[in-house]
């Protein structure tokens, strides 16, 4: 038996047979050429055909994984339209008379190199795009592509990387769990691994895939992150009642549903979802979520190519006001900034971005963005249970000048005849220690506080939550976070505001009674934490 162990990206235990990933050929030779317009056509030929792949698997990740998800292969299509992009083939293959093939693979190697050299992230993810396509692209001219990969019958997937299209391409029906040698947790392909709902164990090491066989048994732990090649009987026999509690346990949740969230003295919780689209509604509701305690509205800015309409916006926030029918819905403002950036809103390189100029800052710096996305919410309003949340504040000012805004937008509504809500929630983010503090001054503002862990952890801890070299040092159960959060929980309640987690930690079962004792009112988590969060709830006696 040989163990490897990397980070699991979704948690389950699969165990069955092991079939290596076969990356297509798309090695080139510099071949010369006299016609360099057939070349040409066949560039063009071998784009249609891609074009009608991409399109192909878009259709299938649209169903598997949701349209939110899916948008990256719409950005492939993009891609292969790209003006840039084309007349560097066809003027490698003019003026050096090459074939197609090897146009195509410098093109991408320059293209490449130029998105990865730049300072800002997102033109930096460009880089394994451009290769994805340009490879596609290769396949096509060398006829070697095929419309997706097939495996053989319930197999783990084991791979160096797999690209986002590799990953959709396969059969979910077919595929137990993926194991890679290399890649990231924030990943297209780790992401779409968590929402195709198949376990994932990645970055095992390089030597991986030259010490295993296709055929070779393998039990992949997603839980810990461990995969275990050719297992004694003893681990075999240890995982295999790991997995049979864990299917046990998840088809008791299912019988939860419906149930209160309420402990065994009487207690009650409100226990919603965080959702990052409008196309996480359904998994929302599917857990039985009692509403939506974070919504990400960036999304609506991460996807467009150019800041997003008021009227993109109302249609968004209304869909899932109506969705939720008459739950509470938090849409939290607008949160570019630090590991989320947009090209189009030209911010400035950072040598700390994650202290910089973000969220909130840009809000009240751009009042124009920030009115266009309040004229929005205002206006879905009417159609569900709004509350409204400002990220990242530190100051009372920020907090003032939020809330004037809120006022001038209102009014504007109501100068125009636009209906609006009265009964919109302003609650702020504690999600840095300043606001933790000062959250004695900050609770007669507001109708709630949210308790944002991920950040409060790396600011209180002084810990770089992307730095994995760090991770052992970024201690979510430190003393101090605890600490400000029963501070903000208790200055809430003394002035009639409400308090929530919607960070990682509310998830954290470990925790669950702790956060209740300290007296939050809301746990706001992944809709599929919503029913495990619940039966932790209720199996919590505070009489005791």
């Amino acid at each position: 038996m040989v163990k490897y162990t990397g980070k699991g990206v979704y948690g389950a235990i699969a165990i069955g047979k092991i079939s290596i990933f076969k990356k297509q050929d798309v090695s080139v030779k510099r071949v010369h050429v006299e016609d360099t317009e057939a070349e040409k056509a066949r560039v063009n030929a071998a784009k249609e055909a891609s074009t009608n792949q991409l399109q192909a698997i878009y259709e299938k990740a649209l169903k598997e994984v949701g349209e939110t998800n899916a948008q990256i292969f719409e950005i492939h299509m993009m891609m292969l339209e790209d003006e840039d992009y084309n007349e560097s083939i066809e003027n490698i293959i003019d003026t050096q008379k090459v074939n197609a093939e090897y146009a195509v693979a410098v093109t991408a190697d320059n293209f490449a190199e130029m998105f990865s050299s730049m300072d800002d992230a997102y033109m930096q993810a460009r880089s394994a795009d451009v290769k994805d396509i340009s490879n596609r692209i290769i396949a096509n001219l060398n006829g070697t592509a095929a419309g997706g990969a097939e495996t053989d019958d319930k197999m783990i997937v084991c791979a160096d990387d797999l690209a986002p299209s590799e990953t959709v391409s396969l059969d979910k029906d077919k595929v137990l769990a993926f194991v890679t040698a290399h890649g990231s947790s924030n990943s297209h392909t780790a992401i779409l691994a968590r929402n195709m709902n198949i376990p994932a164990v990645i970055g095992v090491g390089s030597e991986f895939l030259s010490q295993i066989n296709d055929g070779d048994e393998a039990i992949v732990d997603g839980f810990t992150g461990e995969v275990f090649v050719n297992p004694d009987e003893e681990t075999k026999a240890a995982l295999l009642a790991k997995q049979k509690a864990d299917e046990e346990k998840k088809s008791l949740l299912q019988k939860l549903k419906g149930k209160e969230n309420i402990t065994l003295d009487g207690t009650k919780i409100n226990i919603y979802a965080n959702i990052g689209s409008v196309d996480n509604i359904g998994a929302a509701l599917l857990n039985d979520a009692g509403g939506i305690g974070l919504f990400r509205s960036e999304f609506l800015y991460l996807e467009n190519s150019d800041y997003p309409t008021e009227e993109q916006q109302f249609t968004a926030y209304k869909r899932v006001l109506e969705s939720m029918a008459g739950k509470k819905v938090i849409i939290r403002t607008l949160d570019i900034g630090a590991d989320k950036q947009v090209d189009y809103f030209n911010l400035k390189k950072e040598e700390n971005p994650a202290l910089g100029y973000r969220a909130i800052r840009i809000c009240l710096t751009r009042p124009e963005i920030f009115k266009t996305q309040l004229r929005a919410l205002y206006r879905a309003s009417v159609y569900g249970n709004l509350g409204i949340m400002f990220p990242m504040i530190t100051s009372v000012s920020e907090v003032e000048k939020a809330l004037a805004i809120c006022d001038e937008v209102k009014q504007e509504l109501k100068e125009q005849g636009i209906a609006y809500s009265d009964t919109v929630e302003l609650g702020i983010m504690i999600e840095t220690p300043a606001a933790a503090i000062i959250s004695d001054r900050l609770a007669p503002m507001v109708d709630f506080f949210s308790v944002g862990t991920n950040d409060l952890t790396q600011y209180t801890l002084a810990c770089d939550r992307q730095n994995p070299d760090i991770e052992q040092f970024c201690d979510t159960h430190h003393e101090a976070v605890l600490r400000l959060i029963q501070m903000s929980a208790e200055n809430a309640h003394k002035n009639s505001a409400w308090i929530g987690i919607c960070g990682e930690l509310a998830a954290d079962t470990t925790l669950t009674e702790t956060f209740l004792r300290m007296g939050i009112d809301e746990l706001s988590v992944s809709p599929t934490f919503v029913l495990k969060v619940r039966d932790a709830v209720r199996n919590i006696d505070l009489s005791k």
